[in-house]
């Protein structure tokens, strides 16, 4: 499940120099940081894994935090 999401968001998205991070931490634990900030944690949700449209929905989340991100680069430059 962790490869699968990775991927979705690796694919669907010119990360640049945003790191994708796979940490093993057993009792199924799954969760999704980008840039400090938690995006998914799977105790939160109930212990469900996400769907394909729960995980549409994260990669949007991505989306909108790598443009926050590289918007605050462009201007402290």
């Amino acid at each position: 499940m962790a490869t699968w999401l990775a991927t979705e968001i690796w694919r669907a998205h010119d990360v640049g120099e945003v790191a994708v991070k796979l940490t093993p931490a057993g009792n199924g634990r799954l969760e999704l940081y980008l840039d400090g900030d938690k995006i998914f944690d799977r105790k939160d949700e109930d212990g469900v894994y996400p769907n394909l449209t729960r995980v549409n929905e994260l990669k949007m989340v991505v989306a909108d935090k790598i443009f926050e991100i590289d918007e605050s680069i462009s201007a402290s430059i």
